[in-house]
């Protein structure tokens, strides 16, 4: 089955095929994407793929243009919410400059490198001359799900791109935890980030939203492995056992939908930013991040509101400033789809998705202004160009 959305006038073809044979999947993003005026293509897809032979096949159809995209735990479709599949964009080129880098060996990325990256990426962005640079531009980085240096990469990129918006998702693998990759000229990479940056002759505004209200219980970490992301004591107790009993849990009964029904966050000024639980282990009821958790921060527990009303909102206060929407790109956490799954209203989530154009994928984690954070729909909206015949 293929899904195609054309929307010439505003610039983009957004498609799903969901062909689980690689030369097939690759051809029918040919056959929808194939188009003199597209410049650019970036893509998510099911972590379910023999990646080499996607990474040859796509290079094979696509060898002229930048293609980038990542693997997912759950993709953002043109019919909304799917998984196993491909879901890809491609950019007229003549409203969108694309150009993408990659980054290797992320634990030695600094800031030296981050400049050589961004300025050749800036030069060939202007030599396209779609608009100028400034408040024409942001920028998407797609990393490792599970290199647990998010921060570090994060950091160095944010500090070079200065006014330059910015936003990403860390690559899932459907819950595995073992591997997850970006892609990149032909292949498909670990320990690697790529870095879009994305000019426009288009409206756009770069947002993070979280459905999130804080309650009352406190959790202090008192112990933890910073660099592991792990924290073994909560208020001076195993921290499963004190996390289960402020959420109202049994500790035999912690798994994913629980961490994403009970989500714990950290304060930060007025803002709260969730710091999801990735997995529990049992024999020192210790408990893994997926975000960056140090000794001595104080956690609150949240409690979720309307998930579909607080997306809704926040788009309608964008469609205000920038007009209507052609294309959303969103980076949506793994872990809100399948609290959308446990209640019951992942289908209206998935219309929500669908009538609002996002195209994305479901993330271990998402990026937004150099900040690494969880639980939240981080994106782009991007409006249409003003200036189109």
């Amino acid at each position: 089955m293929l899904d195609v959305n054309r929307r010439e006038q505003s610039g983009v073809i957004s498609v799903a095929t969901h062909a689980t044979d690689p030369q097939e999947a690759a051809s029918d993003l040919h056959n929808a994407l194939h188009h003199a005026d597209v410049g650019a293509v970036l893509f998510f897809c099911s972590p379910d793929y023999d990646l080499p032979a996607l990474a040859r096949e796509i290079e094979t159809v696509f060898p002229d243009i930048p293609v980038a995209g990542c693997t997912t735990s759950g993709e953002l479709t043109p019919d909304g919410y799917a998984q196993g599949c491909v879901t890809a964009i491609g950019f007229n080129r003549h409203q969108y400059a694309v150009s993408t880098g990659l980054i290797q060996r992320l634990d030695q990325f600094d800031l030296l490198q981050a400049q050589s990256l961004i300025d050749r990426l800036l030069t060939d962005c202007r030599s396209q001359a779609v608009a100028p640079i400034r408040g024409n531009t942001f920028a998407m980085t797609l990393l490792d799900g599970l290199s647990a240096l998010e921060e570090q990469v994060l950091v160095s990129i944010n500090s070079v791109l200065g006014s330059i918006p910015n936003f990403g998702g860390s690559a899932g693998d459907n819950e595995h935890l073992s591997n997850t990759h970006v892609y990149y000229r032909g292949q498909f990479y670990t320990d690697a980030a790529v870095l879009v940056l994305i000019n426009t002759r288009c409206p756009f505004e770069v947002f993070s939203t979280v459905h999130m209200k804080p309650k009352q219980d406190k959790l202090v970490v008192t112990r933890a492995d910073d660099q592991q992301r792990i924290v073994y004591e909560l208020n001076a107790e195993p921290a499963a056992i004190a996390y289960a009993r402020a959420v109202g849990v049994a500790t035999e009964d912690l798994d994913s939908a629980a961490f994403a029904l009970n989500p714990i966050a950290v304060r930060i000024g007025d803002e709260y930013y969730v710091r999801s639980i990735q997995q529990v282990d049992m024999s020192d009821y210790s408990l893994r991040f997926y975000c960056a958790v140090e000794q001595g921060i104080v956690l609150t527990t949240m409690e979720a509101q309307n998930m579909q009303d607080d997306l809704e909102r926040r788009i309608a206060r964008i469609n205000r400033r920038i007009g209507r929407t052609q294309l959303i790109i969103g980076c949506d956490c793994f872990l809100r789809r399948l609290e959308a799954e446990k209640l019951g209203f992942q289908d209206a989530m998935s219309e929500t998705l669908r009538r609002h154009h996002v195209i994305g994928f479901n993330t271990y984690g998402e990026q937004i202004g150099g900040m690494y954070i969880n639980q939240t729909f981080t994106g782009v909206v991007i409006g249409v160009d003003r200036h189109a015949d």
